[in-house]
């Protein structure tokens, strides 16, 4: 099948490229903002949901904050999983080449069960997948373990809608280090629970994929997760049990984690603005390289719908380029992309001025 991009608003069966744009003034506390707006109403009809579009009547609650409440089976995993990490870094020297190449293949696959699995498809219904690039997909995403489907796509959305709040799960306002990994160790506050409840999952509910993992989701984690990665090195080229389980495994797991987690510490911290300098998330090269192409943090955050999360193409953007190769082959198709006039209308009303030097 050959994938083109269309030019104008229009549903095709690979790409539509949205290019309906007005105005809107919104008060940020006492600043009077203007930004620009897609047409929502028309690209929810086409996405079904808009639950990932920044909710401007949220209001947090007066008064004291709730006190942390930790959660210390999270605390002691986490620090034996990083633990273990660092062991599986001495391991490196000793293991063959077959074993770390075979790590390589297992960290892009579980990533892109993340990125273009939970993250493009199922958060933001970026693009359409067919069954047999869901069913991938879904078993990429269970050896990246990091929550089920349904559970990534819950809090994912309530972070688009609640971005930077006390409902949003990984709050950056609250820090490095609550952003990165904190938000996994204490409970969740109360807003994000409150606010997780009343989202419309029901397009996740209906994928029968989705369901299926969730029900069998912690026997399809230790096998994809961490079996298959292990069994693989020691059975096909005799590796050793001891590096097959820490480095295709362990060291795999951990960087994989700690990749995703930047995209949301590091990139809602660190680096430019040029789509809209009014919110946090910024455009990070460095954590789009390591997370496949997920640091380009200000453009998503303000187009969260579209499918290439930049206006970059391939460029630090491993997802992209899968995505338009399951497109070429036929197993995906309706990719959402923004119009470049949009893109730069966008810049010169919002903008940080940072596009005018490249």
């Amino acid at each position: 099948m050959y994938c083109h991009l269309s030019k104008e608003f229009s549903s095709t069966p690979s790409t539509t490229t949205v290019g309906t744009v007005t105005s809107r003034v919104t008060r940020n506390g006492n600043a009077v903002v203007e930004k620009d707006f897609l047409n929502h109403e028309d690209l929810a009809g086409d996405r079904g949901m808009i639950d990932d579009i920044f909710d401007e009547t949220y209001r947090e609650k007066e008064g004291p904050k709730p006190p942390l409440r930790y959660v210390w089976r999270n605390i002691i995993l986490m620090s034996l999983l990083h633990l273990g990490a660092i062991l599986a870094l001495t391991l490196i020297p000793s293991a063959k080449i077959q074993t770390l190449a075979w790590a390589v293949l297992c960290f892009l696959v579980s990533a892109l069960g993340i990125t273009a699995g939970s993250h493009r498809l199922w958060s933001h219904r970026s693009y359409k997948a067919t069954l047999p690039l869901r069913i991938f997909l879904t078993i990429a995403n269970s050896m990246a373990f990091q929550n089920d489907i349904y559970e990534w796509v819950r809090d994912h959305r309530v972070h688009h809608k609640f971005s930077e709040t006390d409902a949003d799960p990984h709050n950056a306002m609250r820090g490095f280090f609550f952003s990165h990994i904190g938000w996994l160790l204490v409970r969740k506050h109360p807003d994000v629970i409150e606010k997780g409840q009343k989202l419309d999952l029901s397009d996740i509910k209906a994928d029968k994929v989705v369901m299926f993992q969730r029900r069998y989701y912690k026997p399809s984690v230790v096998l994809l997760c961490f079996m298959l990665p292990t069994v693989v090195p020691w059975y096909f080229w005799d590796e050793s049990i001891i590096i097959s389980f820490f480095i295709p495994a362990i060291l795999r797991y951990a960087i994989g984690l700690n990749t995703t987690w930047l995209v949301n510490s590091a990139a809602h911290m660190f680096g430019n603005r040029p789509y809209d300098q009014n919110i946090n998330p910024r455009e990070n090269p460095l954590v789009s390289l390591g997370a496949l192409g997920e640091g380009f943090h200000n453009y998503h955050h303000t187009f969260p719908y579209d499918y290439s999360t930049s206006e970059f193409g391939w460029r630090f953007n491993f997802t992209t380029a899968f995505i338009d190769l399951m497109c070429l082959l036929g197993l995906a198709s309706d990719r959402k992309k923004v119009s470049k006039e949009v893109i730069l209308a966008r810049k010169m009303r919002t903008g940080d001025g940072s596009h005018k030097s490249g």
